[in-house]
């Protein structure tokens, strides 16, 4: 058998002892020293510009519950969210910071969740609060603020006919409070509604009108 030498295998010593190999440092040439840094470089970018886009949001005004039309703004109808939405979209909303005026009201009405938009809001001049004093039968069970309802007046005994005309149409309810608050007085169940002053004139007239007047309350869907 020959002798295995160092020249023969060059990792085994001419006493047949292992030669000890040592890991040599990376220079600052080697290739795989700045991909480590370029990936380094490009996670911390990429981080960074995933935070700032996180917070690059607005707060806007969302309505709290249902907002019937004529109500007044006001701040405990409001809660604020934070959105990300284009600046054309963000124009047409209100916001914490806008500034209204104390004549301010919803001129429709507004679901309880939804971004209130400034064409939904105008002055209260025109619309005038109505109360309706109501038998708590002739108020249908889901009438509450926020509600649009058709009032009709007729005389006690009388039959609605096709053609009856509601005495006060598509009103909004904005205030209805609860049944359970009745008239102690009367047991009537009262409404307040916001309708156009012409539209309030002529309803009062036909209830002044009416001997026994018996108001029935439809509510639109």
């Amino acid at each position: 058998m020959s002798r295995v030498t160092r020249r023969t295998l060059g990792l085994v010593t001419a006493s047949g002892a292992p030669r000890a190999i040592r890991a040599s440092r990376a220079g600052w040439r080697d290739p795989r020293l700045w991909v480590g840094v370029a990936i380094v470089a490009v996670s911390v970018i990429a981080g960074a510009r995933l935070m700032a886009s996180a917070d690059d949001t607005v707060g806007v005004s969302v309505a709290r519950t249902d907002i019937a039309a004529g109500t007044r703004i006001d701040a405990v109808d409001l809660d604020t969210v934070q959105v990300k939405l284009s600046d054309e979209v963000l124009r047409t909303l209100i916001g914490p910071s806008t500034d209204l005026g104390k004549n301010t009201v919803f001129t429709r009405p507004v679901g309880a969740g939804e971004l209130v938009p400034l064409a939904a809001l105008g002055t209260s001049q025109g619309l005038v609060e109505v109360p309706l004093s109501v038998e708590p039968e002739q108020v249908p069970p889901g009438v509450r603020a926020g509600a649009v309802v058709d009032v009709y007046v007729l005389q006690k005994g009388e039959r609605t006919s096709i053609s009856a005309e509601p005495a006060l149409a598509s009103a909004s309810v904005v205030a209805a409070p609860d049944p359970a608050d009745a008239l102690v007085a009367t047991g009537k169940r009262q409404l307040v509604v916001a309708v156009p002053e012409s539209d309030a004139r002529a309803y009062l007239a036909t209830v002044g009108a009416a001997d026994q007047a018996v108001v029935t309350v439809v509510r639109r869907q």
